[in-house]
C-alpha cells in the first residue's frame, strides 16, 4: 500500500481550479488512455489518473508509481502544478481524505517543495488535525520564509482568538515612512526578478525613477490607502497585463465609506466621459450628459493618470478602458485621494455642479449591453442568412480537469454547423479572459486548413511541435469578435488566426497578443503585508508579422457609441451581422 512507502507528511495554498468526483466501484478497472492529441510530446498524467477516477485513491497513487516506473518519459511527471491542482479538485468537493492522499504524493515526489506541505497543512486544517496542520505550515515555512500564507496560517493556530485587522481598518491605517519605502525597494525589486519580461517596455531607468517618484510622495500621514495606490502605479509601468494587484477588489474592499464614492456611474468612451446613472444626482444630471470636469481637473487629465495606475499588456489602451468603465467610481476617489466632495461641470452648462454624496453604487459595473454565454461556450443560428454564432467567454479548460468537455462541446458544436450547412460563423471572443494554450490548439484545429506551429517559445510545449488539423475543418467564411477584455490564451489565438488569415476580424484592439508573460507568484510586501500577483513564465506563438506593443487589431473597427450603450445594443455583433448578409 502506499502508505508503507510514504511517510505522514508534515501541504504553498495556491488559487486552482477543481478537478471532478472520483467514484468507487466494486471492481476497479485500470484504464490508461491512448493520448487523443498526437502532438503532444507528454500526456497529462493527472489526466490519466482523472480517466482512472473510479478507483480508490489508494490504487490512484499505485497507479501513479506503477506508471511512473514503467514509463518515465510518457507522462509529465516532472509537473508539480498540475498534480496539486488535481488534488485540490479534491479538496474543494470535500474529499479531504483523498486530498491528502495526494498531498502525501507530491511530498513524496518532490521532497524540495514548500508548497507540498502547505497544501498538507490546509487539508490538515480542514479535518481539524491542528497539530499535523501546524507541523506541516512550519516546514513550509522553513524552507521558503516568503511563504506569508504558511506565515499566516501558523499564527491562526497558535492565537485562535486574535481578531485579524479588516480592509476597512487597514484603508485609514498608517505605517512608518521607512516601512513604506522598504516596501517599494521590495516591490520593485521582486517584479524584475520574477517577471522575466519587466524590464520590455520600461528601462530600467525609468522604472527605479517611478519608484523614487512614489518614495518622495510618501508622508507621516500617508495611509495604506494611499500607499496601494502609490504601488498599483509601478506594477502598471511594466505592462504585463498579468502582473497585478489581483484586480481592484483590494482597494474596493477597503473603499466601504460610501460617502467617498464618486456619485456618478460614468463611461469613457471615444475620448469623452459620460454618465450613465446620475446614481443619487438625478436632480442635477442625467445619462448621456458629457462630463469636461471634475474637481477643477479636466476629464483627459485625470483618464490619463488613472491609466497609469492599469496594468495592460505593452501599450494596450482598450483593456484600461474596460477596466475604467467597470470601476470608475472607485478609480476616482484613489486618484483624487479621497475628497469629501465632488465638483463637475458638463457641457452645456458653465456652471459648476456640486454633487449629492452617493447612497449605493455597483462595483464592478456590468456592461448590459453584451449578453454574456453563461456557460462559457454558446451557439445559436440564424438561418436566414446561414450564419452561425459561436460564443466563447473562457478558455479556462485544462487537461487536469475539464478539456474533454470544452473539446467534446466543440466538437458537437462543429458538427451542428456542418449539418445545417452554415456559410457564415461569427466566433465572440469578447470578455474572453484566456485559459489554457490545449483548448486554443482545439479550437484552432477546427479552423486551419493545414497542420501548424502553436509554441515556438514556451515552458509549457515543445518549439517543433505541429498540430494537425481535424479532418473536417470549417471551410466557410469566418468572423471574430473582439475587444479589450481578451488576454492571455485570446491573444495567442487571436495572433494566429491573423497570422493566419483565417476570417474577419471586427471590433477594437485585443488586450493581447502573441507574447503572453503569464503564470503567478504570489507575493506579499514585508511591513504593509500588500499583496501582489507577478508573472513568472514567458511564451510566444509562432507569429512574425504582429507588434509586441499591441494588442491583437481588427481588421474593421467598430466603436459603440454612447447611445447604443445606454440602449442595451451590440454595436460590435450587429455590424458582424450585418457583414455575413453581403457575402
Amino acid at each position: 500500500m502506499l502508505k508503507s512507502f510514504i511517510p505522514i507528511l508534515f501541504g504553498v495554498a495556491t488559487t486552482l481550479l477543481s478537478c471532478g468526483n472520483t467514484n468507487k466501484t466494486a471492481t476497479p478497472t485500470v484504464t490508461v488512455e491512448a493520448s487523443t492529441n498526437a502532438d503532444t510530446e507528454k500526456r497529462s498524467i493527472s489526466a490519466e489518473l482523472k480517466a482512472n477516477g473510479h478507483l480508490p485513491i489508494e490504487e490512484q497513487v499505485a497507479l501513479y508509481l506503477k506508471l511512473k516506473e514503467e514509463n518515465p518519459t510518457a507522462y509529465n511527471f516532472d509537473n508539480e502544478d498540475e498534480l496539486t491542482m488535481y488534488g485540490y479538485g479534491f479538496l474543494w468537493n470535500n474529499q479531504t481524505n483523498a486530498a491528502l492522499e495526494i498531498f502525501k504524493l507530491i511530498a513524496y515526489q518532490f521532497p524540495n517543495s514548500s508548497n507540498a506541505y502547505d497544501s498538507l497543512g490546509e487539508a490538515y486544517m480542514k479535518k481539524g488535525n491542528m497539530e499535523l496542520s501546524l507541523k506541516n505550515y512550519e516546514r513550509s515555512l522553513a524552507m521558503n520564509p516568503d511563504n506569508f500564507n504558511a506565515e499566516d496560517q501558523i499564527e491562526r493556530i497558535k492565537f485562535p482568538n486574535k481578531t485579524p485587522i479588516t480592509p476597512q481598518e487597514k484603508f485609514v491605517k498608517v505605517y512608518s515612512v521607512e516601512d513604506y519605502k522598504a516596501d517599494l525597494d521590495q516591490l520593485g525589486h521582486k517584479l524584475i526578478e520574477i517577471n522575466p519580461n519587466a524590464l520590455k517596455f520600461i528601462s530600467k531607468e525609468d522604472f527605479w525613477a517611478t519608484i523614487n517618484q512614489k518614495k518622495a510622495l510618501i508622508t507621516p500621514q500617508t495611509t495604506y490607502g494611499q500607499f496601494i495606490w502609490h504601488c498599483s502605479e509601478i506594477i502598471a509601468s511594466i505592462n504585463c497585463s498579468h502582473t497585478t494587484l489581483g484586480g481592484f477588489w483590494q482597494e474596493s474592499e477597503m473603499l466601504k465609506d460610501v460617502s467617498l464614492i464618486f456619485p456618478l456611474q460614468t463611461r469613457w468612451v471615444n475620448d469623452k466621459l459620460y454618465v450613465v446613472d446620475a446614481m443619487s444626482n438625478s436632480d442635477v444630471v442625467k445619462p448621456k450628459d458629457e462630463l469636461l470636469s471634475i474637481n477643477g481637473i479636466t476629464v483627459s487629465k485625470l483618464i490619463n493618470d488613472i491609466y497609469k495606475h492599469i496594468e495592460s499588456q505593452g501599450y494596450t489602451e482598450t483593456t484600461k478602458k474596460h477596466f475604467f468603465n467597470s470601476w470608475s467610481t472607485e478609480l476616482i476617489p484613489y486618484a483624487l485621494s479621497f475628497p469629501k466632495t465632488y465638483t463637475i461641470t458638463i457641457k452645456g452648462n458653465e456652471n459648476p455642479i456640486i454633487l449629492n454624496k452617493a447612497k449605493d453604487f455597483k462595483a464592478p459595473y456590468r456592461d448590459n449591453s453584451i449578453t454574456p454565454c453563461e456557460t462559457n461556450l454558446c451557439l445559436e443560428f440564424y438561418d436566414d442568412t446561414a450564419t452561425a454564432l459561436m460564443t466563447i467567454s473562457s478558455f479556462n479548460y485544462y487537461p487536469w480537469n475539464n478539456l474533454q468537455e470544452f473539446k467534446d462541446l466543440i466538437d458537437s458544436s462543429f458538427k451542428r454547423i456542418q449539418s445545417r450547412n452554415i456559410e457564415n460563423l461569427i466566433i465572440d471572443l469578447r470578455l474572453n479572459g484566456g485559459g489554457s494554450a490545449e483548448s486554443s490548439i482545439y479550437l484552432l484545429k477546427h479552423l486551419v486548413k493545414a497542420p501548424f506551429k502553436y509554441f515556438v517559445n514556451s515552458v509549457h510545449s515543445s518549439e517543433h511541435e505541429i498540430h494537425q488539423p481535424v479532418s473536417n475543418t470549417f471551410k466557410g467564411n469566418l468572423y471574430v469578435m473582439i475587444d479589450g477584455n481578451g488576454k492571455s490564451t485570446t491573444g495567442h489565438f487571436m495572433a494566429l488566426a491573423k497570422e493566419l488569415s483565417l476570417g474577419t476580424i471586427v471590433g477594437e484592439e485585443l488586450g493581447s497578443n502573441q507574447l503572453c508573460t503569464a503564470g503567478q507568484t504570489v507575493c506579499r510586501l514585508k511591513n504593509t503585508k500588500l499583496q501582489y500577483y507577478v508573472a513568472n513564465t514567458a511564451s510566444r506563438v509562432a507569429v512574425k508579422t504582429l507588434p509586441d506593443t499591441t494588442g491583437v487589431l481588427p481588421d474593421i473597427t467598430v466603436t459603440q457609441p454612447i447611445e447604443d450603450y445606454l440602449n442595451n445594443i451590440d454595436t460590435v455583433k450587429n455590424h458582424t451581422l450585418k457583414l455575413t448578409e453581403t457575402k
